[in-house]
């Protein structure tokens, strides 16, 4: 059974016997996939065929070719597993707004599903497409366990505010998957294989920022590394989670951002393994937090400027524009890691060489961007151009929210008065001391 509140219909229309579309976006995998699951519920009751497309834009929001790679190989892996389960599976190259309306029209499509996203480009091209096409639309959120659609009307304040309201839901929208089925082959209506060289060729990225070596993109390489965090990292997770030096963390966002893994699933598999002394600070962040972010970005448009900062963020550091700043960066020196501080520095390689900065530093490295910027907007400006450019997470809504609570207070109080920050929240390098051994962080990168 598929829970109903998880879907909703955008755009009602006039069915057609053709084949029923699930339009592969943001969950970008073949199990555990509420969307797909949806799509072929549809398929079987009303006897149609059933695709699977995805639409390729050559460029998109800053991405390189790390995070194009990434997403590409894991695609791959969608197109071998939709092949033993008798589902076409389409690449379409160009923009949505033009390509799925397109391909509606070519295959005759009785229904379009697509999966949820907050962000504001994939909004937008879900109203364009809905103008353009007369079948029924659905919208169903495979991404969170509770649909930020329904946990909440708008914008929460922070984590103390959204949280009663997911753990009041959980246990209706906890449940686990069916499988999916394996349909019926058919000679009218079937893919060619994709020629993935062509697919590449189609990109328009910095081609500069190479793809990383150390973690291997898809849905199996998801649930491996998942499987290894459980048995070598979970115990000390707790105790050693800021300490970038540990390597407990479970380096599982660039899957969760790529939808290779369903959040749903990792949550099923912690939650089975009784009472962990870990795992309620693990499961924290990837609910509550992760939930929270999407509510950001749902709620508020400008989730990527100053005029989405709380209130009172935005009052504090209009009062401290005019600081004196003992340092101020351009953004390619920013970029380059040629600040001052050996610290900061060594953060900022990290996610050049590795494409996955460490969680507490990601959270330091932003807080100094404001204090060596100009003004808040373009230390924000900064921050989410060098995230989405080298993060294999970014262009997330946990990267726009994540920077938004380093610069803007957002999800956070108001704290001690100071230069250049006023209010907002302060880091600094003996903060860092106290965690953990700040040389030896340096020293990983510093040769580097």
């Amino acid at each position: 059974m598929i829970n109903e509140k998880r879907i909703r219909l955008p755009k009602d229309g006039t069915e057609t016997n053709g084949p029923v579309i699930y339009w592969m976006s943001r969950d970008q995998r073949a199990h555990d996939n509420w969307a797909l699951l949806f799509a072929q519920k549809l398929a079987l009751e009303k006897k149609r065929n059933l695709a699977v497309t995805f639409s390729l834009v050559p460029e998109f929001l800053d991405a390189t070719l790390r995070q194009y790679d990434f997403m590409l190989k894991g695609l791959m892996e969608v197109e071998k597993e939709l092949k033993r389960f008798n589902i076409p599976f389409f690449i379409l190259l160009g923009n949505p707004k033009e390509e799925i309306p397109k391909f509606i029209k070519e295959s005759k499509a009785s229904n379009l599903v697509t999966d949820f996203d907050p962000l504001k480009i994939k909004r937008k091209w879900k109203n364009d497409i809905s103008k353009k096409i007369k079948v029924p639309f659905y919208e169903v959120d495979a991404h969170n366990i509770i649909p930020c659609f329904y946990v909440s009307q708008k914008q929460e304040f922070g984590a103390y505010t959204i949280r009663p309201k997911i753990h009041k839901n959980l246990p209706e929208f906890l449940d686990d998957f069916p499988k999916l089925k394996k349909m019926k082959s058919s000679d009218s209506f079937s893919a060619n294989k994709i020629d993935w060289e062509s697919v590449y060729n189609s990109l328009k990225v910095n081609e500069k920022v190479n793809p990383v070596d150390w973690l291997k993109p898809g849905e199996e390489a998801a649930h491996k590394k998942l499987k290894k965090f459980i048995e070598k990292s979970l115990d000390t997770y707790e105790n050693l989670r800021n300490d970038p030096n540990a390597g407990v963390l479970s380096k599982l966002s660039p899957y969760l951002h790529f939808g290779q893994i369903s959040a749903q699933r990792v949550v099923l598999i912690v939650s089975g393994l009784g009472n962990h002394p870990s795992a309620e600070s693990f499961l924290e962040e990837l609910i509550v937090r992760r939930e929270l972010s999407d509510n950001f970005c749902y709620h508020n448009v400008n989730y990527d400027s100053f005029r989405g900062f709380p209130g009172w963020a935005e009052k504090t550091l209009n009062e401290h524009r005019k600081d004196e700043r003992e340092f101020v960066y351009s953004l390619k020196e920013f970029e380059k890691a040629t600040t001052h501080e050996d610290l900061w520095n060594a953060a900022q390689k990290e996610m050049l060489i590795t494409g996955k900065m460490h969680g507490y530093m990601r959270m330091y490295w932003a807080k100094k961007i404001l204090e060596w910027s100009k003004s808040p907007e373009e230390a924000l400006k900064t921050a989410i151009y060098l995230n989405d450019k080298y993060e294999l997470d970014g262009r997330d809504p946990n990267g726009y929210t994540g920077c938004a609570w380093a610069i803007g207070g957002l999800h956070d109080r108001a704290w001690a008065e100071r230069p250049v920050y006023g209010k907002i929240r302060y880091m600094n390098r003996n903060g860092a001391k106290r965690k953990f051994d700040v040389e030896k962080y340096v020293k990983r990168f510093s040769k580097k």
